[in-house]
């Protein structure tokens, strides 16, 4: 990646020991375990135990977590990817009313629901986030919602247009990295597909935020970043979020290279500059961490630029 403001010192080569900016603590507070103990509890999964976030512990802490529904088994391979894969369990049909429960519980204001990949089911478990959707409205009415869905193979159309009728707040589908490295690094998937999945959110209902993010470190050049920027803004898209990916397992995708904080800052600023809503770029940014902060403040970015439009017209 050359670029005038980042310099070869704010990449550095794959090592097997993580840089001091990309080490975390173990968990160990008493509102981390709290949080276990509920989400074991009520039988739920989480995406941040399944895919080994590093935000663990900070999140779980405050009482945040990222909800994984249709169980912990993916129907698909992706060489980033934690989750197992193999053939899903039967869907739940409990599980919307113990992610209600989970929310009212923990008392929270934002909540994110994401879940595995499901080839095997007929409309890809769409009807399980309409669901999940709709419970929450009737338990927890004021905890605003944030989906991070699948991209819906072959079922995308009618699978969207069924979420975005449930009126979740943000609709998040990332696009995971750049299209070179699609057939690496998430074979099962098209990049303009994904794209145009998030372009038919806004179709269907211009009010509800749209969100996508990408990982870097996996050998990307800084142009194909800005282009897929570009490719985003065309889509509509709201909410940009770029962390740096970090190898599960030694059977996954190697780490090409460490993104240094400062590198990240210059990536988040020329996202700013080609007009997201909301940005967040750093090596530990992952699509739901500070979910909640960072979905108000795309909301207070609206409403100013809407206020200003007015105030001119």
């Amino acid at each position: 990646m050359s670029n005038p403001s980042i310099s070869t010192r704010d990449i550095e080569p794959a090592r097997q020991r993580k840089p001091d900016w990309i080490r975390v603590k173990a968990p160990t507070s008493k509102g981390y375990n709290e949080t276990k103990a509920l989400m074991r509890g009520l039988g739920l999964t989480t995406v941040c135990e399944e895919a080994a976030c590093p935000n663990i512990g900070e999140c779980w802490t405050k009482k945040h977590a990222t909800v994984m529904i249709l169980g912990d088994v993916c129907t698909r391979a992706c060489a980033f990817c934690n989750v197992k894969t193999g053939m899903p369990r039967a869907v739940d049909l409990a599980e919307p009313g113990h992610v209600a429960e989970a929310a009212a519980k923990l008392g929270l204001e934002h909540i994110v629901i994401t879940s595995v990949d499901r080839d095997d089911l007929p409309d890809g478990g769409a009807s399980q986030f309409v669901e999940v959707i709709r419970a929450l409205r009737a338990m927890t009415p004021a905890t605003t919602i944030e989906i991070l869905t699948p991209d819906f193979r072959g079922k995308a159309q009618s699978a969207v247009e069924s979420i975005v009728v449930a009126g979740p707040d943000v609709y998040n589908h990332n696009l995971e990295t750049v299209p070179r490295l699609y057939p690496m690094i998430r074979p099962g998937a098209r990049y303009y597909a994904s794209l145009r999945l998030l372009e038919q959110v806004k179709r269907h209902d211009p009010r509800i935020f749209t969100k996508s993010g990408i990982m870097l470190g996996l050998g990307e050049e800084r142009l194909e970043v800005h282009q897929v920027m570009d490719d985003m803004r065309s889509a509509q898209i709201d909410f940009l979020t770029m962390g740096q990916y970090l190898q599960p397992t030694p059977k996954h995708a190697k780490v090409i290279d460490f993104i240094t904080p400062k590198a990240f800052d210059a990536f988040g600023a020329i996202a700013r500059a080609k007009g997201f809503l909301q940005v967040a770029a750093s090596p530990l940014t992952r699509s739901s961490y500070h979910a909640g902060e960072d979905f108000a403040a795309m909301r207070a970015a609206r409403e100013a630029g809407l206020a200003k439009a007015a105030a001119k017209g």
